[in-house]
């Protein structure tokens, strides 16, 4: 639900956006941590918010780090 929103912040397009691996941190919602593949061997991590149901908003692309590889640890950022 977030790729328009990563496509238009990063200024790219993605043939491949397929989520590799995610953590979550329980805010006032959740906040989610998504390693995406964009590509052959390129990779991004994602930061995602949730607020809780009764606000009803889908979820908003807090932040993202590019240059990332398969290996690359996911981290809180």
């Amino acid at each position: 639900q977030v790729k328009p929103e990563f496509e238009s912040r990063a200024n790219t397009n993605c043939a491949v956006f397929t989520a590799i691996v995610y953590k979550t941190q329980v805010v006032a919602g959740t906040m989610y941590f998504i390693k995406v593949q964009v590509s052959d061997d390129d990779y991004v991590h994602l930061k995602v918010f949730l607020s809780l149901p009764y606000k009803n908003q889908g979820p908003s692309l807090e932040s993202f780090q590019t240059g990332k590889t398969r290996d690359d640890p996911l981290t809180y950022f």
